[in-house]
């Protein structure tokens, strides 16, 4: 197993869900994990962990630029994020369809922005939260699909300005192909599906993925994965869920 002793991280939403199993995997390997989140009352499980923690929106651009800018990570993840609203296209209103471009999308540009404006050192690694949704739709999660797929194009266009200007930093997106332990997204999402499909969401999560669901932390185990292992150094998109583990997205 690699070790990440010499690697300093910043995940935004880190607080819970799969941002505090990727916290919890990159602790155990060494890494000094620094956590931003919004709130306060949720910091906890991230600071027992041994990660900073700072109260804070990942959609300020100031926030963003001050942080990023101070701590100049070697590993920088992009995971705060919003639930949608689960309803049917003409059930949402414009503000609810866009949450996730308010929240996922803005703070993505912003934690971009700042990784290219500080810069980060050179060898740094970006990773992005997407969703296999970016793949295939959520109709019943308002704008959630097409923002995730923006953030794919947002590490594409970010790695060829690093690219031109010489800095050495890497974008990657991190594409969940499954839905993954019991978080506050899932809920929503597998009870929305599993309502429409006249069944109880054990049942639906089981039917679409098998009974051996994936946790956080083995998420976080496979994005610790990624940041260690010279076979995912340099690709830009990769699917992750218990049956393939990582696998390339790059043509997807």
């Amino acid at each position: 197993m690699h070790d990440l002793r010499h690697t300093r991280a910043l995940v935004t939403g880190g607080s819970r869900g799969l941002g505090l199993g990727i916290v919890e995997a990159l602790a155990m390997r060494g890494a000094a994990v620094n956590v931003i989140a919004r709130d306060p009352a949720k910091l906890a499980a991230a600071e027992n962990l041994g990660a900073t923690v700072q109260a804070g929106d990942a959609t300020d651009a100031a926030l963003m630029e001050a942080v990023v800018a101070d701590l100049r990570p070697t590993a920088l993840i992009l995971n705060a994020g919003a639930t949608p609203l689960m309803a049917d296209l003409d059930e949402q209103t414009w503000e609810s369809f866009s949450t996730v471009w308010d929240t996922d999308v803005k703070s993505g540009f912003y934690g971009i922005q700042a990784a290219l404006k500080t810069p980060l050192p050179t060898g740094s690694r970006v990773l992005i939260a997407s969703s296999g949704a970016a793949t295939v739709g959520a109709p019943l999660s308002g704008s959630y699909a097409g923002a995730k797929r923006m953030l794919w194009f947002m590490a594409q266009y970010a790695n060829e300005i690093a690219a031109e200007r010489g800095l050495g930093i890497t974008f990657q997106v991190l594409v969940p192909l499954q839905m993954i332990g019991n978080t506050e997204l899932i809920r929503e999402v597998a009870g929305a599906y599993a309502r429409r499909a006249g069944v109880s969401v054990d049942a639906f999560v089981a039917g679409r993925y098998g009974k051996a669901a994936m946790t956080a932390r083995e998420y976080g185990e496979h994005i610790a994965t990624i940041l260690t292992d010279a076979r995912y150094a340099s690709g830009v998109a990769y699917g992750i869920d218990r049956a393939n583990g990582i696998r390339p997205l790059d043509g997807a």
